[in-house]
């Protein structure tokens, strides 16, 4: 078998349509292992709790091509049945409102990974995009600590700057910046600065460049050679062993969903950060070659022909995703 056949495939962040029966068939013929599936950006209790619901009937209704991820040995067994692992996580914290217990809850019910904050300033800490970070709150530090103590691990890809080094810091486990590149590679707020990374290195943790347009330089002329320059910056940055995908795909979402995510706090429209619609209408084109996730084997491909040994494109390409789940998810 070929390197893309052999691997656990595992893109850390797919935000695209659920309710598209394309989108898992595009999963499915890419013969992805699994992905970290985005149940919520603005949500709140009640409304995240609705989102939830729905997703037992999507496990029934495509039975013979997902499984629920709850842990390593769920994803293991996705990958010999020839399934697409789902593990429900959450872009903002905002869903747990007011009260540390409702992370207990949304872990029961299968929430693997959870973002501090999206965008712009919660309860727990500031975002990409807020106009000041001061860092965590209090309550944001208790809340990384019953995330590790509850095995769900810490995203950072829409944080701020010093909530992310605090994030970082106060945990007790290793994160992950789920979807992300260099901001020295591509200058951009959503982009992470060199001593965020070099302390989720020191820390263990992993980062999944983003093939998403705006976080790379060519923009919406990027290729996929364009998006695996992002890889290979990453790598040179942080290791070979630190690195994996966080592609962003967004299949088949429509305009309503731009304007949501792009509005503050997800009501006000326009935002500071998103002034227009027109901002966001090129959003969902991909990097030509990879628009979709039926076309993650052509990245294994470029890897292979720049020089990448087959254990290094593993790791790559859900190895270290794997590695990190295991050690942060407590077998749970």
């Amino acid at each position: 078998m070929g390197i893309y056949e052999d691997a656990i495939v595992i893109d850390g962040l797919n935000v695209s349509n659920w309710d598209s029966p394309a989108v898992f068939q595009s999963l499915h013929a890419g013969r992805v292992t699994a992905i970290n599936a985005t149940v919520v950006a603005w949500e709140n209790f009640a409304e995240t709790m609705n989102h939830l619901a729905r997703w037992p009937d999507r496990f029934e209704t495509y039975s013979d091509v997902l499984i629920q991820v709850r842990s390593t040995a769920d994803i293991l067994r996705a990958k010999d049945e020839g399934r697409v692992g789902i593990i429900l996580g959450f872009q903002n914290a905002s869903p747990i409102e007011n009260d540390l217990r409702n992370l207990s809850l949304f872990h029961d019910l299968g929430v693997k990974i959870i973002q501090v904050t999206y965008h712009e300033r919660n309860l727990l800490g500031n975002g990409c995009w807020e106009r000041r970070d001061e860092g965590l709150s209090n309550f944001g530090i208790d809340a990384v600590k019953e995330m590790n103590r509850l095995g769900i691990l810490i995203d950072l890809s829409h944080v701020g700057d010093a909530t992310s080094l605090e994030s970082i810091d106060y945990s007790d486990k290793p994160v992950a910046i789920t979807h992300s590149n260099a901001r020295a590679f591509c200058d951009h707020p959503r982009n992470k600065p060199d001593d965020v990374l070099k302390l989720l290195k020191d820390k263990n943790g992993v980062i999944g460049s983003t093939s998403f347009p705006s976080f790379l330089p060519k923009k919406f002329e990027s290729t996929i050679n364009d998006y695996v320059d992002a890889i290979e910056d990453l790598i040179e940055r942080v290791g070979v062993d630190h690195v994996g995908i966080g592609s962003d795909f967004t299949q088949d979402q429509p305009e309503s969903f731009w304007r949501y995510i792009g509005s503050q706090q997800g009501t006000k429209w326009p935002s500071t950060f998103v002034k227009s619609t027109a901002d966001y209408e090129k959003f969902a084109d991909s990097p030509k070659g990879f628009e979709t996730p039926d076309k993650l084997p052509n990245l294994a491909e470029v890897l292979t022909n720049r020089g990448y040994p087959p254990g290094d494109v593993g790791k790559i390409l859900g190895g270290n995703w794997l590695r990190l789940f295991d050690e942060v998810w407590l077998g749970t």
